[in-house]
C-alpha cells in the first residue's frame, strides 16, 4: 500500500509558496502589507493553476473533478509539512519575554487567528476584481495558505507546552499533520502516526481538507462579502483548533521529548 508522506510525494512552488505565506503572516505582530498578501496569493494561485485546474477540468464532471482537485491539495499539504519554519520552546521564550506558557500558546492562536483571517479577507477582496484566476486555482491558494498556518500553530503550541513530537524532521511533519487533522495532541492520535493510503488516519485528513477547502468557497461570495466571510470564518476556525490543541496538552498525558540535540523540523531550503 503506498504511503502518503513527505518523502513519496513530489514538491512543487505551491507547497513552498505555501509555506513561506503561512511563516511570514504567522510570526508576525501586526498587520501584513495587504499588498504583500495579495500579490503573494496571486503567485501561489499561478503555481496551483497549472495543476490543479488541469486537474479539475480533465476529470471530466464535477464531482470527478472535485475529487481530483482535493488529492492533489491533499498531496501539497504533505509535501508541505516539512518546510514550514517552526519555532522552538526556547525561540518562543525568547521571542517573548516575561510570559508564561500559557500566555505564548494563546499569542500563538490569536496571531494564528489573525493570519487566517487576512488570508480570508485577500481572497474575497481578490475574487471582486474583473480578472480572476480559475476557480479551483483560488480555492486551492486559500486553502494551502490557511492550512500551512493552522499546521504551524499546532506544532507551536506543542513546542510551548513543551511537549513535542519526537523522531526526524519528517516525522514530526507526519504527526503534527495528524494532530491538525484529528484536532488533537500527538500523544492522543489513534492508530499511530504514519499517513498510510486507505487508512482512517488518511480517510480523516481528506475530510478535514474537504471541510477546508468548502470554508475557502465563502472567499468567493460576490462584490465584498466574500471578503468578510472568509476573514470572519477563518479567523473562528483556526481559532477553535488552537484551542481543542491547547485542551488535549492540559488534559495529558502528553508525550514530551528532551529539547537538546533534536534537529530542527524544518528541512534544508531549496
Amino acid at each position: 500500500m503506498a504511503r502518503w508522506d513527505s518523502e513519496h510525494v513530489q514538491e512543487t512552488d505551491a507547497a513552498r509558496q505555501a509555506a513561506e505565506v503561512a511563516v511570514e503572516l504567522s510570526e508576525q505582530d501586526r498587520a501584513q502589507d495587504p499588498r504583500w498578501l495579495v500579490r503573494s496569493l496571486r503567485g501561489l494561485a499561478r503555481s496551483t493553476a497549472r495543476v490543479a485546474g488541469r486537474a479539475w477540468r480533465g476529470a471530466g464532471s464535477a464531482g470527478r473533478g472535485a475529487a481530483s482537485l482535493l488529492t492533489w491539495i491533499t498531496a501539497q499539504v504533505i509535501a508541505m509539512g516539512p518546510r514550514l519554519r517552526i519555532r522552538d520552546q526556547d525561540t518562543l521564550r525568547t521571542q517573548f519575554p516575561g510570559r508564561s506558557d500559557e500566555e505564548i500558546g494563546e499569542l500563538l492562536i490569536d496571531r494564528a487567528a489573525r493570519a487566517a483571517a487576512a488570508v480570508g479577507g485577500a481572497t474575497g477582496a481578490w475574487a471582486a476584481l474583473p480578472a480572476l484566476p480559475a476557480f479551483p486555482a483560488e480555492v486551492a491558494a486559500e486553502t494551502l495558505a490557511v492550512v500551512g498556518i493552522e499546521l504551524k500553530l499546532v506544532a507551536e503550541l506543542h513546542e510551548a507546552y513543551g511537549a513535542p513530537a519526537p523522531g526526524s524532521p519528517a516525522d514530526r511533519a507526519r504527526a503534527y499533520l495528524a494532530a491538525w487533522a484529528h484536532r488533537r495532541g500527538v500523544s492522543m492520535i489513534p492508530g499511530g502516526l504514519l499517513i498510510v493510503a486507505g487508512s482512517p488516519l488518511a480517510g480523516q485528513l481528506r475530510r478535514r481538507l474537504a471541510a477546508r477547502i468548502r470554508r475557502s468557497t465563502f472567499s468567493l461570495a460576490p462584490l465584498f462579502t466574500g471578503a468578510l466571510a472568509g476573514a470572519v470564518v477563518n479567523r473562528r476556525e483556526t481559532r477553535r483548533l488552537g484551542r481543542d490543541i491547547v485542551a488535549d496538552l492540559r488534559r495529558g498525558p502528553v508525550l514530551r521529548t528532551e529539547a537538546p540535540g533534536r534537529p530542527p523540523l524544518t528541512g534544508p531550503g531549496d
